[in-house]
């Protein structure tokens, strides 16, 4: 698919039931789409009524150049020079799904970890996008641009995770309640930093659940 910073590849996990669906973009982790997983995600939310498509917004050079970065600070320095990319496709992508009729102008967001960071930017502010949820992740380190809204927004966390502890979650809670808009903080006892791509796993099951049925609430009305 065409954006303003370049083609993005965007795989349909398949259409729902109906005529009308709302979409979903899904945004991986920084080791891409690679997993299983994301594929029962999107027929999780398929099942539940939305059309989901897999936003592979990390081109296979940017998994090899994260893979290889060496260290935490090579990988933010390498986020940091990519994000404007990353989060400008997204909006593209979403602007263009959103014209589409079969989505009755309905567009979610689901980004974890990585894909979090740059979900959070591209929803900030932007009327097109009607519902976000943030798995393990939140804006990107450092992000200095003023937030004035966000989209209604699910946050689901591990209380296990050592690599954005949940302490970040209940923070990008208090900051969103003070933009006025709904938000939810679910955490997931003993759930490390991967743990909604664990498939097969109870909590990541349940996140999976809770995470279609809160889009589909919102992208519904």
């Amino acid at each position: 698919m065409p954006t303003a910073s370049g083609a993005v590849l965007v795989e349909s996990v398949g259409g729902c039931a109906s005529a009308i669906c709302p979409a979903v973009l899904i945004l991986s982790g920084s080791r891409g789409f690679g997993a299983p997983v994301y594929d029962e995600i999107g027929q999780t939310f398929r099942a539940a009524g939305l059309n989901p498509y897999l936003v592979h917004v990390l081109s296979p050079t940017d998994v090899d150049a994260i893979a290889k970065a060496g260290s935490a600070r090579g990988r933010i320095a390498y986020y940091a020079q990519r994000l404007p990319d990353w989060i400008s496709a997204v909006q593209g992508v979403a602007a263009h799904l959103e014209g589409q009729s079969r989505h009755g102008g309905k567009i979610g967001v689901l980004g974890i970890s990585l894909g979090a960071q740059i979900a959070s930017a591209a929803s900030a502010g932007r009327s097109d996008i009607d519902a976000l949820v943030l798995v393990d992740g939140g804006f990107p380190n450092g992000y200095s641009q003023p937030v004035r809204s966000l989209p209604p927004l699910l946050l689901i966390w591990g209380n296990a995770d050592q690599t954005f502890p949940v302490s970040i979650g209940r923070e990008l809670q208090r900051s969103a309640q003070q933009l006025g808009g709904p938000v939810t903080l679910d955490v997931y006892e003993g759930g490390a930093h991967d743990f909604f791509l664990r498939s097969g796993t109870r909590n990541a099951s349940a996140a999976h659940q809770r995470a279609a049925h809160f889009l589909l609430s919102h992208l519904s009305r």
